[in-house]
């Protein structure tokens, strides 16, 4: 959206967009809780942590606002795996490229070495692991997530040189489950699930949005209760619709976004799923 579009309501950028400030995301208690946890225990203990959900559940915003938290610290030095589909060795070049070790493609003991002596220097110096944040970590092969569970243990399990955040779909639940993984899956010391969210707190989300882009009265009260009405209880969902709104006010120059609005972009569709609500079911006659 450009900038004259935005002037037209006073904002300072999209407020659904996907891509936002980090200051615009929106945290719950959950989050805060969790992002505490990594914070003040596993950047000094190590170990592995899990977030996981649903498809357009607040996930990878929840990795960002981590990742911010965890990039303000002193001393924390931050790796991000951008390809979780790699084979061993390709995750071995990957991991050597975001720790600073050089890596020699075909002999993974070499790298196992200096990867895990890099991080063993770090914690004698600073007393905090370095941290690996991996979105869609459902798509990384078995080989790999155990190849990273071997790699962060040290002294017979009993010392993490590495904390690792792993964040996915369903997909990676199931995947932890199976035999060949339960070794990785009981060492999640701290999980956040994200899961399906409630009216209010759909709500507080888009409230906070319009806030943090400038124009808290951008939308009538009626319009934000039907988009929480027809969010579905998805994040994703709420922000998409409010988003198509945003851009038919924004062609029209309508000064406000109202219901009667949602209406004429959704039409039927809201119309239906409104009167399927309020529907009273038949009373059946006996004999």
């Amino acid at each position: 959206m450009n900038k004259k579009l935005l002037g037209l309501y006073g904002l300072k950028w999209n407020p659904f967009a996907p891509e936002l400030p980090l200051e615009a995301l929106f945290s719950t208690s959950k989050i805060e809780s969790f992002c505490w946890r990594i914070e003040n225990a596993l950047v000094r203990e190590g170990g592995f942590a899990l977030i996981s959900g649903d498809p357009g559940q607040g996930k990878s915003v929840a990795m960002r606002i981590l990742a911010g938290r965890l990039q303000r610290l002193t001393d924390v030095v931050v790796g991000v795996l951008e390809h979780p589909q790699s084979n061993i060795l390709d995750f071995y070049r990957e991991m050597g490229d975001l720790f600073g070790v050089p890596m020699r493609p075909h002999n993974r003991w070499c790298g196992f070495k200096a990867l895990r002596e890099r991080w063993l220097a770090h914690i004698d110096t600073t007393t905090m692991r370095p941290v690996l944040l991996i979105d869609e970590a459902q798509e990384m092969p078995i080989k790999v997530l155990n190849e990273l569970r071997i790699l962060t243990s040290a002294q017979f399990d009993s010392r993490s040189i590495l904390t690792a955040v792993l964040c996915g779909d369903g997909r990676l639940l199931e995947m932890l489950r199976r035999d060949e993984l339960l070794p990785l899956g009981s060492r999640m010391r701290a999980r956040l699930m994200m899961d399906h969210v409630g009216h209010e707190e759909l709500m507080a989300c888009l409230r906070h949005l319009l806030s943090a882009a400038g124009n808290s009265g951008l939308m009538t009260t009626e319009l934000m209760q039907a988009l929480c009405d027809h969010g579905c209880g998805n994040y994703r969902i709420l922000t998409t619709m409010a988003g198509t709104l945003l851009a038919a006010a924004a062609e029209k120059e309508a000064p406000r976004l109202d219901e009667k609005l949602f209406f004429e972009v959704f039409g039927d569709h809201a119309r239906a799923a409104a009167g399927k609500s309020t529907a009273r079911p038949k009373p059946t006659r006996t004999k």
